[in-house]
């Protein structure tokens, strides 16, 4: 009984702090490898590559949900990264995943959201978590530059649902 209680309350606890998800497929799990990408295995990516995250979001009452600043410099971070990074190899676009995951990993650890903020700033962050990670394993600068697109608009998004 003790066990259980103790089961259940970490369960607890780890779903009401805001970290990345327990258990997330992992891209392995997604995608059996990332080498060789080609243009039909990126365009299959349909829920991660064109955005449909925007189907789940809400509005707080037509209103943007107000997000903790961390959260808000994190957004703004990674999109003055993808600026200012050169990405003309895929050892950079390997460089600009690495420095992108380092700031997305600031943003979990220090959101302070709680309730439906929170909800949807997962709704927000479960895509770009995988474009990130799917970022830091392409081969071909083709692909790097579909999945920075892609990264791209997630981040600009932001701005529609959280002020």
């Amino acid at each position: 009984m003790k066990k259980t209680i103790l089961t259940l309350g970490l369960i607890s606890a780890l779903f009401s702090n805001c970290k990345e998800p327990n258990h997330k497929p992992s891209i392995s799990e997604e995608r059996e490898t990332i080498e060789g990408l080609d243009e039909q295995d990126i365009n299959n990516e349909q829920h991660t590559f064109e955005n449909s995250w925007v189907n789940e979001i809400t509005l707080d009452n037509g209103r943007k949900w107000s997000a903790n600043t961390e959260t808000t410099e994190g957004v703004a971070k990674m999109i003055e990264l993808i600026k200012t990074n050169e990405t003309t190899s895929v050892e950079d676009f390997h460089l600009l995943a690495k420095k992108l995951n380092e700031v997305k990993n600031v943003v979990v650890r220090e959101c302070t959201m709680k309730g439906a903020p929170h909800d949807n700033l997962h709704i927000f962050l479960h895509p770009l978590i995988e474009k990130i990670e799917i970022l830091s394993k392409v081969s071909t600068i083709a692909d790097g530059n579909k999945v920075l697109s892609s990264i791209k608009i997630n981040l600009e998004q932001y701005y529609n649902y959280f002020k």
